[in-house]
Parts: structure tokens; sequence; C-alpha cells
């Protein structure tokens, strides 16, 4: 068990039942439990991992008007998204207060407040006590996946306070974008949770920057997915396996601490559950030089503007 200035977190680096909402959560709850029984006290999954990441837009010419293929992919992604006022997380949050420990979770959300139908990447987190803390959805989907996703907004850029540290979190790369970065700063973040769809490729050279520029632990966590894994009850399986060929996204997952150097180095090709113990006295000893919302910033002279309300296209006056 983690000391009183230790945390004890776990990455949960799985596949998912691609798209198969009810499975994939069965199996997320499943991993929630084996953390707790490692006694961590966090427990974060990748970008998007319930239902699944949509990789067919590069595979099947995504950006074709009016395509038949394309409004099938979309439908059927559609109806196995994450509707939370639904109650679609509700299992996940008993989970999490039965055995007292916190979950960050990506997850594709079907918002209710925003038509009802478009799609946005979200990263979930739910206390220890089985409420829900905060939705953010991802600012800005990256490149192909604009052909899916919807933006996001400023609303769940908030911390967490969670065993004397203060944790918060972004999807894939709105990590690279400075100022959502130091939005979380400023609000005392010391555990930075960066959520990715999968691959070495993303997690390999900015986990490490991140945490020697914010004095942090910095917790990237990743799925995986293989082509031989897309199920045949999804539209137009055959071609889009064929296209895919082999690891789509393999893993990742890795920890660095707040000097920037490895406490686990990327796992690659391997699903499994990979645990840490971190110390805050580690963050203090890097903070005593380099405290990028405190003594080395100038609010007289530079400041950060975050819009927190949640958008909508309507507000009614009864």
């Amino acid at each position: 068990m983690s000391g009183s200035n230790c945390l004890q977190v776990s990455l949960a680096q799985i596949s998912p039942q691609w798209l198969d909402r009810t499975a994939t959560l069965e199996k997320v709850n499943d991993f929630v439990r084996q953390a707790a029984a490692q006694d961590s006290q966090l427990v974060v999954f990748g970008e998007g991992l319930v239902p699944g990441y949509p990789f067919w837009p590069e595979l099947t010419n995504g950006a074709e008007f009016e395509s038949s293929l394309q409004k099938d992919l979309f439908a059927h992604y559609s109806s196995q998204a994450v509707d939370i006022e639904a109650g679609h997380l509700m299992a996940l949050c008993k989970t999490a207060r039965d055995h007292s420990i916190a979950v960050y979770l990506g997850c594709i959300e079907r918002a209710p407040d925003r038509g009802g139908q478009s799609l946005y990447a979200s990263l979930v987190y739910i206390t220890a006590s089985g409420h829900i803390g905060s939705v953010h959805r991802k600012l800005c989907p990256t490149y192909e996946e604009r052909l899916v996703w919807s933006a996001g907004d400023g609303h769940g850029l908030r911390v967490h306070d969670l065993h004397g540290f203060r944790v918060g979190g972004l999807n894939c790369w709105e990590n690279w974008m400075p100022l959502p970065r130091a939005a979380l700063y400023a609000q005392g973040e010391n555990v930075h949770v960066a959520v990715w769809p999968g691959n070495v490729r993303n997690t390999l050279d900015i986990t490490r920057f991140m945490a020697r520029e914010a004095r942090s632990y910095v917790l990237s966590v990743s799925s995986l997915m293989h082509a031989d894994w897309i199920p045949a009850t999804f539209p137009h399986a055959s071609s889009v396996k064929q296209a895919a060929k082999g690891w789509m996204a393999d893993g990742g997952s890795c920890i660095a601490s707040p000097d920037g150097e490895w406490l686990m180095e990327p796992q690659a090709e391997t699903e499994g559950l990979f645990s840490a113990e971190l110390d805050m006295n580690i963050i203090r000893r890097e903070r005593q030089n380099f405290d990028p919302a405190g003594q080395y910033s100038r609010p007289d002279v530079t400041r950060l503007v975050v819009d927190r309300r949640r958008q909508s296209t309507v507000t009614f006056e009864d």
C-alpha cells in the first residue's frame, strides 16, 4: 500500500472488444477490479477505448462526400457510442465506488446536449466514490478524426484532488497544445494523464517532455488494436481488414518522472496492467528551481483566459 506521500497508479493497456460498447465496458470493469486488487488508487485507460478508435477513414477514402460506405460506418459507430446521461457508465461508477479507486477512461461520447448524434472523444474522470467528476471533450480532433468526431470545449479542463495529489488529463494530440497544458498546470496539476489510441511513436518523445516542462508525473496510456481483431459484425469488415494489415495500435503506455526520466518505458504489443508508485517528494524536489504556474511565471505580463462553459447552440429563457 502506498505511503502518505505516495500514489499507486495502474495503466491498463488493453484492446477493446472493438465497437461493442457493452463488451468493452465489461472488460474495463474487470481491469478496474484487477487494479484495485493491486492496491492501486487510480487506473487509466486509452483514448476512445469504449467502444474503440475509428481507424477506417484513412483506410476507406473517408473524405468522400455523400459516401454510402462512410454513412454505414458512422451509423454503426454512433450506435455503440457512450451516452453518459442514459447511464452507460453507471456500472463502472459502481465498480469504482465498491473498490475505492479513481478511473480515467477514454470513450466516444454521443452527446444529447449537442443534438444526440455528434460524437466526441471524451476523457471521463470517475472519483473513488463513484461519481463522474469531469467529462473533457477533446478540443481539436486530429486530422482524419475530424471526419468522425466533433470539436469539444473547455468545460472539462479541470483537475481533481486524489490522496494529496492533483490529477488532470488531455486526449492524444491536444497534449501538444501549450495552452490547455498551461490551464491544468495553473490548477495545481502534478499528475498528468495523457491518453492515446496507441503506438509508441505517439508517446516516446512527448511523455518525457511534458514531465520535464511541468515538473510532474506524466502517465501516457495507450490501447491495442490489430487488424485480425476487426469483428465480422463491423460493416464492410473484410475490406477494412484487408486495408489495415497488422498492428493498427501497438500500445506505447509509459510513465515519466518529474525530472523527465523514465519511471516506466513504453510498453509495446503487450496487453496488461502496468503499475507504479508516484512519490510527492520527487515533485517537490523538481519544483525547487522551476514551477511553471508558480515562482517561474509572470501573470503581470502574460495570462491565460479559459472558457469552461459547456458550449451549446441554444439558450432557453423560459
